[in-house]
């Protein structure tokens, strides 16, 4: 991480009244250290706790009511999903905390299930210090934030998905049972219609994803990314 000094950024919202009150979280010691070094410079950030697991940050978050978590995606476990889960849950739990992704992996689908789960911003780790002091200050206002990099991933997805079929949530169930080696019949009975309108669902989902087998379609909808 470079460090620069942080400048003002011209016509930006005043920032909330007091410090900017942070919580790290982050399951290596030192760049936890490193980070709170960094940012106790400034004269309105504030690190108010660390946390170096979910539960630690869970905890932490509660007894501090920090402005702003900052919070890497890869924490013990060393899966997203773990991340993208405490962030769903301190977001739903805390209402106007900002949570401010930083980590060290850039990902157009993790851009956006972040920001899913209730992220406002999402930066890498090699980011220089104006610019995360910059992101810090943003999601504190309530505002989004995200590095160049970050915001090119996000519309690059999402021109992505604007090009994907659009399944409705019964054509998804009837994929999920398709995944599973069920039949029409057995499609049918456990989602409560006939074996006809379960055939019909199926050569919707197989013309939606322009496939010609049943087989195909779990494929593609699998690679896309729908089950």
């Amino acid at each position: 991480m470079r460090e620069e000094a942080a400048r003002p950024v011209g016509g930006a919202v005043s920032a909330p009244p007091g410090p900017v009150r942070i919580v790290i979280v982050d399951d290596h010691s030192i760049v936890r250290q490193g980070l709170r070094s960094l940012l106790e410079r400034q004269p309105d950030l504030e690190v108010v706790g660390e946390g170096a697991t979910a539960d630690e940050a869970v905890a932490v978050v509660a007894r501090t009511s920090p402005s702003v978590v900052l919070l890497d995606l890869k924490l013990s476990s060393g899966e997203d999903s773990e991340g993208l889960t405490l962030c769903e849950r301190l977001t739903g739990e805390h209402d106007g905390l900002g949570v401010l992704v930083l980590t060290t992996f850039l990902d157009d689908k993790l851009v956006v299930e972040a920001v899913r789960r209730g992220a406002r911003g999402y930066v890498v780790k090699d980011v220089d210090t104006t610019e995360l002091v910059r992101a810090i200050r943003a999601v504190a206002r309530g505002e989004s934030a995200f590095d160049s990099r970050s915001a090119a991933a996000m519309v690059h997805s999402m021109n992505n998905r604007s090009s994907e079929p659009e399944l409705t949530e019964r054509e998804l169930g009837v994929l999920r049972l398709l995944a599973a080696g069920s039949s029409n019949r057995q499609i049918g009975g456990q989602l409560y219609i006939s074996e006809t309108t379960a055939k019909f669902h199926v050569r919707n989902i197989m013309r939606k994803l322009d496939v010609s087998t049943r087989a195909e379609a779990v494929y593609e909808a699998s690679k896309r990314g729908l089950i």
